[in-house]
């Protein structure tokens, strides 16, 4: 199991790409952490998922 925002998700062996292929996520207003670590987004169709691992996915909001 892969802990995704604090949630128990069942994708291990998906890259990061198949996964937020599945989510409402904008991919153009996001930035993602695996582990502690960002994820570059040209990375985001070699990183694979793997069973333990933490993910967060945090949305950037305009505003003003």
């Amino acid at each position: 199991m892969i802990k995704i925002n604090g949630m128990s998700c069942d994708v291990a062996g998906k890259t990061l790409a198949e996964y937020l292929a599945t989510t409402n996520f904008n991919l153009a207003r996001i930035a993602v952490e695996k582990n502690g670590d960002v994820v570059p987004k040209a990375q985001y169709e070699t990183t694979v998922l793997e069973d333990g691992d933490t993910v967060e996915v945090v949305s950037f909001v305009g505003g003003g």
